[in-house]
């Protein structure tokens, strides 16, 4: 973990959160916006599209309520505006990936980045995964809540029954979160990464950021960003909480390189291989090996 800490106090991982953080604030809503307008209008999903909604409110830090329904009112909207959030969706997830796949390949030593145009297509297929991952979760939990109203339905108390169905959803918060990061960190870096060291590193970021959620709504009231930045607090809540967010999935990266190099290679070869990161170029050997 130390090695993995310090990495988070560089210059450089602050100016990649940053930048990731506010790409993905510009890509946040228009995503939501998709997500709904597919549930209700194309595929006529209505239980979906509550439970997208109730995900919102779980997981939003603040002004759930004024969301929700800024995002209900534009569901309703012209086939124009979906059009354009579609287009704007597919500009600033370009913008996402674009400082990540530069902080991954950093971080596992692969020294050549993708071409601009390379960037935008692994992008766009990311954005896709995951929007079709956001869709398979939806349908898990809106299964899940269907069942649980089956069961429980002789239950007289509905504030019980809300418990147990905010509990759900947060046990199908988890492993889609771990889901989006093992994508991101297995398919985004140019280069072949193992496998074996991803999937962990990506169920223990997603479980940090579960948890990280509850402890910035928890801390939010001693920030005072009302008080600072007036109208703005919410732009500002939701901005800084992508930050926070992407702090953690740099962290996670440098965490599975740090675990892989120290962990395996050191072990299984000598100094003087090329497998083993003392050695000279030892890094720029990780695809061939």
């Amino acid at each position: 973990m130390r090695p993995s800490l310090q990495y988070l106090f560089t210059t450089e991982v602050h100016a990649y959160a940053f930048s990731i953080a506010a790409n993905a604030y510009l890509s946040f809503f228009p995503f939501s916006l998709m997500l709904l307008t597919v549930c209700r209008r194309w595929l006529h999903w209505e239980g979906a599209y509550r439970i997208i909604l109730e995900l919102l409110r779980l997981r939003l830090p603040t002004g759930t309520e004024s969301v929700v329904r800024n995002l209900d009112v534009l569901v309703q909207g012209r086939p124009r505006l979906q059009l354009m959030s579609l287009l704007m969706l597919c500009f600033t997830t370009a913008g996402v990936f674009l400082p990540l796949e530069v902080a991954l390949n950093k971080v596992w030593g692969i020294e050549r980045n993708r071409s601009f145009i390379r960037n935008q297509a692994i992008s766009f297929a990311l954005a896709v995964v995951t929007g079709l991952l956001a869709l398979f979760w939806i349908l898990l939990a809106t299964t899940a809540q269907w069942l649980l109203g089956f069961l429980l339905d002789w239950v007289p108390s509905p504030g019980f029954l809300r418990v147990v169905s905010r509990g759900l959803l947060e046990v199908v918060s988890i492993p889609f979160a771990v889901s989006i990061f093992f994508a991101i960190y297995y398919f985004l870096p140019n280069g072949k990464v193992p496998t074996w060291r991803v999937l962990p590193t990506a169920a223990l970021t997603g479980v940090l950021t579960i948890l990280a959620s509850f402890v910035y709504v928890l801390t939010l009231p001693l920030f005072r960003f009302r008080e600072v930045y007036g109208p703005f607090a919410l732009s500002v809540t939701l901005l800084f909480w992508a930050y926070v967010g992407a702090l953690i999935l740099l962290f996670g990266a440098h965490l599975s390189v740090q675990t892989f190099w120290d962990k395996y290679l050191r072990r299984s070869a000598p100094l003087g291989s090329d497998l083993n990161p003392a050695a000279p170029g030892g890094r720029e050997h990780l695809d061939g090996h």
